[in-house]
């Protein structure tokens, strides 16, 4: 189950995962649950098997550019795993399939099995990670093991583990496939990859390499963890700039828009899909069903296991009865077939390149807590299967919607009715004192979230992708996760290295302003921005799923018109067909209640306001199969 729920994430934002289609448990006749994992069928060849066919035809071996060009899609995968705070620690060829011909110009490669990956905490423990030390090995191939594998006197596993796998990779290739540690035991192995005057290094085993790039490599196979590369980006990036010097900067990880690197560090928590806990999986609802592409590859940890086609499943046998049904996932999908002057979108699996999937799922949503009233009361919600944009929409990104013709400018001015805490005046100095946080046309504030946009501007961003704003319960859904967390991140009270919220650099912004002060603060600390932060500027909140800024930086417009929750269970609820004003949802810059970091938390504004606070982010269907 652990594998799935990394696959699932992975997969969903990296077309270079192989793509999990389903995880669970069922019932087998005797009442044992058995996990199960549905995983898309490869048409490819293991990178194992494809070297030794080259050497058995006597092909020639790659030099270090063709090597770069045929690994880069795993490397670019791997860096995407290491800023999601996962590590493969099993990376070797027999895990790298190759579909199609290796000796292309473009090679698609795809990764497999994350069976023993380790998922990291926060990235200030990642030092802490490095000085562990443990009495015992976990399982790995040793063919392809770091130091750290073999003894865990050089530290613990983590990001630099792949690393040293990758580069033992790149040179087993540029050798036509032989090894580049040296032995037949386990023990022959170990010696030779914690030898310290034996680095594996290409100009050790004589091939010609530049100063530069042996350096990098010797940089790469360190016998210490703390002395090699923390990530497969900072390798590969140094690699890239070497070999091909005047090309353009390597990128790593998912394709996105215009949205930044959220940094070296390690999200929040775990990013995974949820799991369902079902006697029988459920059969496709009478909504149109998850179309798997060729076939599909039901693997069950049990043993009990059939493949599932296009025309349907192989019959299984009577002890495998109860596996009837087996990956049907009700799902939405949507259109391959883009509305009338959409934008071309790229997509990444079953979602566009700039979200991630939610899994569809029961859970409660509001809260019967006391303290707000617009929460109430908790009921059950049953949600389809999504996606939802990993960051909130940036400046950049709405200015090119705007050049496109497909969005109005964003207003540089601020609107929104007089609250009746205030006199006309009052109001007055408001509007043209948060003015000045308008984002739209300022200096350096292209990868901040745009704002002073209505619903309206933000729903016509959306359709011009052809995409949509998310529902009120898919937003908190995907604030929540499935795991039972008390807030976006986890269970730990945010600070100011959370969220960009309203903390004393607020309260100073409002005095400068000869502005009344805040009723509240959400923490008692300075989080560096008075109005906006770049987004994704806080990776300790990033969500269950990867999401960031889900609390803080802006408030965010939903599709649903505002109105008080039913009592009654819902499926899909989108809200009245009418109304005035728009759920908002996620707080902003200007937080002043704790009880904001709450996902349950929600408020409303007029949809035509133009506010400093409030910003948004897209969701989709998930993609048609083609």
């Amino acid at each position: 189950i652990q594998e799935g729920k990394v696959m699932s994430e992975l997969s969903s934002r990296s077309s270079a995962v192989v793509q999990a289609r389903d995880i669970g448990k069922l019932a087998r006749p005797d009442g044992d649950w058995i996990p199960y994992m549905v995983l898309e069928w490869l048409d490819g060849t293991p990178l194992d098997a494809v070297l030794k066919s080259e050497r058995r035809k006597k092909l020639p071996p790659r030099d270090l550019g063709e090597v770069l060009r045929l690994l880069e899609q795993a490397a670019k995968a791997l860096e995407l795993a290491h800023r999601s705070g996962i590590a493969h620690r099993d990376f070797k060829p027999a895990n790298i399939m190759v579909m199609g011909d290796a000796r292309a110009d473009e090679v698609h490669v795809k990764i497999l099995d994350f069976g023993i990956a380790k998922v990291m905490a926060h990235h200030e423990q990642l030092q802490k990670q490095l000085e562990q030390t443990g009495h015992h090995i976990t399982a790995f191939t040793p063919n392809h093991g770091a130091p750290e594998q073999f003894s865990r006197s050089f530290g613990a596993t983590g990001p630099w583990t792949d690393v040293y796998a990758m580069a033992l990779i790149m040179v087993e290739v540029m050798r036509g496939g032989e090894p580049a540690l040296e032995g037949e035991t386990f023990y022959e192995l170990g010696v030779s990859s914690c030898e310290p005057d034996r680095r594996p290094t290409p100009r050790f085993f004589e091939l010609e390499v530049t100063d530069e790039v042996e350096a990098i490599f010797q940089k790469a196979l360190a016998l210490q963890p703390t002395d090699r590369f923390e990530s497969m980006g900072a390798f590969w990036k140094a690699l890239h700039h070497a070999v091909f010097p005047g090309a353009d900067t390597w990128r790593s990880g998912a394709t996105q828009r215009s949205h930044p690197d959220p940094g070296r560090a390690f999200g929040g928590s775990t990013t995974h899909a949820g799991v369902a806990h079902t006697s029988v999986p459920p059969r496709p609802s009478s909504r149109t069903g998850l179309v798997l592409s060729g076939a599909a590859l039901v693997v069950a940890t049990a043993g009990a296991a059939y493949a599932v086609s296009r025309g349907g499943p192989v019959p299984p046998t009577a002890g495998q009865a109860a596996l009837e049904g087996i990956g049907a996932v009700a799902v939405t999908v949507a259109s391959s077939v883009a509305p009338a002057g959409a934008a071309a979108v790229a997509w990444d699996g079953p979602c566009p390149a700039s979200m991630t999937l939610v899994p569809g799922g029961t859970f409660t949503m509001g809260s019967d807590d006391e303290g707000f009233a617009l929460w109430k009361p908790a009921h059950e919600v049953s949600l389809d299967t999504y996606c939802l944009d990993v960051h909130e929409v940036t400046v950049a990104d709405y200015a090119r919607c705007v050049a496109e013709g497909g969005c109005t400018p964003a207003h540089d001015k601020v609107e929104y009715p007089k609250p009746d805490s205030l006199t006309e005046d009052e109001h007055q100095r408001q509007l043209a004192a948060f003015s000045e946080l308008c984002n739209a046309g300022q200096s350096g504030r292209d990868d901040h979230p745009i704002n002073c946009v209505d619903a309206h501007q933000a729903e016509a961003y959306c359709a011009h992708l052809g995409q949509r704003l998310p529902t009120e319960a898919e937003w908190e859904f995907a604030a929540r996760g499935d795991d039972g967390r008390t807030f976006p991140w986890g269970d730990d009270t945010g600070d100011e290295t959370y969220m960009n919220a309203g903390g004393t650099e607020w309260r100073a912004w409002l005095a400068a302003h000869d502005l009344a002060e805040p009723a509240g603060l959400m923490f008692d600390g300075d989080d560096g921005f008075a109005g906006t932060a770049p987004v994704g500027r806080y990776p300790r909140a990033q969500t269950q799923r990867g999401h960031m800024d889900m609390v803080g930086n802006v408030w965010e417009w939903t599709s649903d018109w505002y109105a008080l929750y039913p009592e009654e269970p819902q499926s899909n609820p989108k809200g009245p067909a009418a109304g005035e004003r728009k759920a908002i949802r996620g707080g902003g810059f200007n937080g002043e209640f704790a009880l904001w970091m709450n996902p349950a938390a929600r408020y409303h504004q007029l949809a035509t306001a133009s506010v400093h606070a409030i910003g948004f982010r897209c969701a989709s269907n998930v993609k048609a199969a083609e």
